[in-house]
């Protein structure tokens, strides 16, 4: 039997069989067809079997399927590999790559820890995180992940961090001085900051203003920290800029990137690391050598993938359609608070994500009762949606129609008609 992420092994609805899968639409094995309003978990960024990778792949699969990455090399990692210094306009100069965005996370961690170890500062191990926020499920991804329901039960596995809550607003700014003071106090100890810049996503999607970005990247530069960005969710056009650190004017010193990376077409992940942190292990010295590798690092179908995948992303009507898609997001989310207020309050929209909170008396958080309802209500509509607790969200492919995006927040206006709060 399979075991299904995220799922109740009592009680859960059984899974819906799909068969295959066209721009904004998935078809199930009796032929019904389902807008796919988040993506496939914000991964189909292009529309699913766009043509482009899928030819890539295909391509690919008939020269070279893999190859160990360790002493070899192969055009499609050099692909990506020169795409994404590009798209990136020379902030960094390696490109370390895995297999999924936990994964991408945990490479940047094991990189700042080392970082410090290789200069000679081996107590500088501890990372400055923020509540909400989600990085993955492997133990460094969790550790640096707030508290919650995915990190609860492996406690005892977690290593020492500093938890802030996470900045939204100039209303904030306090949070930042208490991050500040406290740097102050333990500079010695501390690796650097690691953040989901802009839109903490599965903790709710909450939205950051950019100055605070700029603040926490002032802090860093004046005591010396690493940045860590988590652009797992928000890198490559889903905000509206190709980077989310783009709106506030700055450069992290590692980021982490997956999801749309191949567009959702095969797992794959990079960890992009800037000159400064790339210097402190160029020794030859074996112990400043980063040992740190998965089987299918590199692989060349995925890189086949990413580097299509890159290329839909650097034409010049890539960012267009999402801040297109943005308005006409607005819009709707806008309709539905008015049609539904006392229902529905806190709408947002950024690049080509939008969310709505629920009004809601018990507990909002990912256990909320009703967000499995609500899913089970929308593939009855011919909808996929899944809910973060109270919090609905559409995260649609960005080249999604007109047509799927109006039956999406239709299906979206009926479900919270039904609701009670």
């Amino acid at each position: 039997m399979i075991w299904h992420p995220f799922t109740k092994q009592q009680g859960a609805p059984e899974p819906l069989k799909i068969t295959r899968g066209q721009r904004e639409y998935v078809f199930d094995s009796e032929g019904r067809r389902y807008v796919d309003a988040i993506a496939s978990w914000w991964t189909v960024i292009h529309g699913h079997n766009h043509p482009q990778i899928a030819g890539a792949i295909t391509q690919q699969l008939a020269e070279l399927d893999h190859v160990i990455f360790a002493g070899f090399i192969h055009e499609s990692a050099e692909a990506v590999d020169r795409a994404l210094m590009r798209l990136t306009a020379g902030r960094f100069t390696h490109t370390f790559f895995s297999d999924n965005g936990s994964t991408a996370v945990e490479v940047m961690l094991k990189l700042a820890v080392q970082y410090w170890h290789n200069e000679g500062q081996k107590k500088r191990n501890v990372f400055i995180k923020f509540e909400p926020a989600y990085h993955g499920d492997t133990v460094g991804a969790m550790s640096a992940g707030g508290d919650s329901v995915f990190n609860r039960a492996f406690e005892p596995l977690l290593f020492q961090t500093q938890s802030f809550r996470y900045p939204q607003t100039d209303t904030d700014l306090g949070v930042l001085d208490e991050i500040e003071s406290w740097v102050r106090q333990n500079r010695d100890i501390v690796a650097g900051i690691i953040i989901e810049p802009l839109i903490a996503a599965a903790g709710g999607m909450h939205f950051q203003e950019p100055q605070l970005l700029a603040a926490l990247d002032r802090i860093c530069k004046s005591y010396d920290l690493l940045l860590l960005f988590d652009e797992v969710f928000t890198g490559l056009g889903r905000t509206g800029r190709m980077f989310a650190f783009e709106h506030a004017g700055i450069s992290p010193d590692l980021l982490a990137l997956a999801k749309g990376l191949t567009g959702g077409a095969l797992p794959l992940a990079v960890t992009l690391v800037n000159e400064r942190v790339h210097r402190a292990f160029a020794s030859p010295e074996p112990e400043k050598n980063f040992y740190h590798g998965h089987t299918m690092s590199g692989n060349p179908l995925g890189c086949a993938a990413a580097a299509a995948s890159l290329a839909l992303c650097a034409d010049n009507r890539f960012l267009p359609q999402v801040t297109a898609l943005q308005q006409k997001m607005q819009r709707r989310w806008r309709h539905l608070e008015t049609a539904f207020e006392g229902k529905l309050q806190g709408a947002r929209s950024l690049g080509a994500v939008s969310a709505g909170n629920l009004v809601t008396q018990g507990t909002a958080g990912y256990t909320f009762q009703h967000a499995a309802e609500m899913r089970r209500q929308a593939l009855a509509k011919g909808v996929i949606l899944r809910p973060l607790g109270n919090v609905i969200y559409v995260t649609p492919p960005y080249n999604i129609s007109d047509s799927a995006l109006e039956k999406t927040f239709d299906c979206i206006g009926e479900i919270i008609d039904d609701y009670e709060p």
